[in-house]
C-alpha cells in the first residue's frame, strides 16, 4: 500500500511521532505538513525535505532523521490548494497544534481546510477513506474538531471519514534555548534552525478502534482502543496533573529542571501519595467497570512507578518553566488539576494535596492577570461549573 498522509503543525508531536511513524511504516509514498512559520517552511525545505529529531532514552539520545518531508504554507494561496489536494488524496490526517482552541482560528483554519480536502474526497469516489486524527492535548479534541469541520461542511462527507481521539502520553518539547542545543548537544530541526525536537522514546500511542468501511492503517504502530475516554482521562489526569503538581510545588522550592526533582526524594514520595491517595482513586471509582487491566490496584501502581521515571528522565531535561506556563488553562474546570480534585471528589476523596499544587497555579494565574483568586477562578471556569460542584473547590483554593 502506498498512501498520503497529511498533518497540520510541526512541532514535537507531529514531527516526533506522527511523521517518523509514518515514514517507519513504509505505507506512506507522500508525507504532507501543513505549517505558517515561514522559517520552518523554508529550512525544511532547503533541507529536501528532511529534518532532525532528538529521542530522549532512559540511558541516551537518540537522533532520528526523518526525509520526503513535503512542508506546505496554508496562508499562501498555491500552497493552499496543494495541500487541499493532498487531505482530498490522504488515508491518514494527523493534527498537532498548540491547543483545540485554535482549530478554527485565522489566518489559516484547520477545520475549514479540512471542511474543503474531505468535501473533495467524498465526492470522487476513488479516494480512499479517512481517519483524521485528533492530538491536542484534550478528551474531546476529535469530537470539537469534527463539530467545527462539519460547521463549514454541513452535507458532511457520507460514511468515508473518521474523526478519532488520540491518547499521546508521551513528553514532548521545541527547545529553543541556544545554550541549552549546544550544552546537550542537541541537534537542530534542519540545518541553521534555532530549535530542536526533543521527544522522550516512550510509545505507548492510543488511537480509537473505529474506522470507516474499507480503511486501511498505515500508522500500524499506535495502539487501537474500543474506547479511548477512559486512558484520555488517565493521561490528563494521572500523567498531565501529576506532571503540573509536581512543576508548580518543584518551582515553589527553587527548582528549575525536571531532572532535579528526580533527586528529591520528598518531592516524589508526596507525587507518589497524590497520585496514590486522590488520584487513583478517582480514577478506579469512574473505570473499574471497563476491566481492563490498568484500572486495577496493579495497573495503577505500575502507572505511576512509569510516569515518574520518565517525568524526571535527565536526558529529557524538562524545565520546570515550560510545565508551570499558562497556569489559567490547567485551571479549566476539564483540565488537569481542577478535573483530578473533581474526579477525586466524586469518589469520596478530598484532595487536599492535589490542592496544593492547584493553590500555586492559581496564584500565578492571579499575579498575571492582576485580579483576584474567585473571580480568576469563576471567570475560567465559566458556565460549565455548578455552583454545588464548585463549593468544595473553592473551599480548598481559596476558603
Amino acid at each position: 500500500m502506498a498512501g498520503t498522509y497529511v498533518g497540520f503543525g510541526f512541532g514535537a508531536i507531529q514531527g516526533g511521532v506522527f511523521l517518523p511513524h509514518a515514514r517507519a511504516s513504509g505505507r506512506f509514498d507522500r508525507l504532507v505538513v501543513a505549517e505558517i512559520d515561514s522559517s520552518v517552511v523554508e529550512g525544511v525545505r532547503a533541507g529536501g525535505g528532511s529534518y532532525c529529531c532528538n529521542v530522549a532514552h532512559a540511558d541516551r539520545v537518540e537522533f532520528v532523521t526523518v526525509d520526503g518531508v513535503e512542508v506546505l504554507d496554508p496562508t499562501n494561496a498555491d500552497d493552499r490548494e496543494v495541500l487541499v489536494s493532498a487531505l482530498s488524496e490522504a488515508g491518514e490526517i494527523g493534527t498537532a497544534i498548540p491547543s483545540f482552541l485554535s482549530y478554527d482560528a485565522e489566518p489559516a483554519p484547520v477545520a475549514r481546510l479540512l471542511a474543503e480536502g474531505l468535501t473533495r474526497k467524498s465526492k470522487r469516489p476513488e479516494l480512499p477513506p479517512a481517519v483524521v486524527y485528533a492530538a491536542e492535548n484534550d478528551v474531546r479534541a476529535a469530537a470539537r474538531l469534527e463539530a467545527l469541520v462539519w460547521d463549514h461542511a454541513p452535507a458532511g462527507f457520507g460514511d468515508k471519514v473518521v474523526f478519532s481521539e488520540t491518547v499521546i502520553p508521551k513528553m514532548c518539547t521545541v527547545v529553543t534555548d541556544p545554550d541549552r542545543i549546544e550544552r546537550e548537544e542537541l541537534v537542530p530541526t534542519f540545518k541553521g534552525a534555532s530549535r530542536a525536537l526533543l521527544v522522550e522514546a516512550y510509545d505507548q500511542i492510543l488511537i480509537e478502534e473505529h474506522v470507516p468501511a474499507g480503511f486501511v492503517r498505515g500508522l500500524d504502530r499506535f495502539h487501537p482502543k474500543r474506547s479511548l475516554d477512559c486512558f484520555a482521562q488517565t493521561k490528563l489526569f494521572g500523567h498531565n496533573g501529576l506532571h503540573a503538581w509536581l512543576g508548580y510545588v518543584a518551582e515553589s522550592q527553587g527548582l528549575t529542571l525536571m531532572s532535579e526533582v528526580g533527586e528529591r526524594h520528598d518531592l516524589i514520595r508526596r507525587a507518589a501519595q497524590a497520585f496514590s491517595d486522590e488520584i487513583q482513586p478517582g480514577l478506579l471509582e469512574a473505570f473499574a467497570s471497563t476491566r481492563d487491566p490498568l484500572f486495577t490496584c496493579d495497573g495503577m501502581e505500575d502507572y505511576l512507578r512509569n510516569a515518574l521515571q520518565r517525568m524526571t528522565n535527565p536526558f529529557l531535561n524538562d524545565p520546570i518553566a515550560r510545565i508551570t506556563r499558562d497556569p489559567l488553562r490547567k485551571l479549566g474546570w476539564e483540565d488537569r488539576l481542577i478535573g483530578g480534585m473533581r474526579l477525586a471528589l466524586q469518589a469520596g476523596v478530598e484532595p487536599k494535596i492535589l490542592s496544593e499544587g492547584a493553590r500555586l497555579a492559581l496564584e500565578r494565574a492571579v499575579s498575571q492577570s492582576g485580579g483576584n483568586a474567585r473571580t480568576t477562578l469563576l471567570a475560567c471556569w465559566g458556565k460549565e461549573a455548578s455552583d454545588k460542584e464548585a463549593k468544595p473547590l473553592l473551599s480548598l483554593l481559596i476558603d
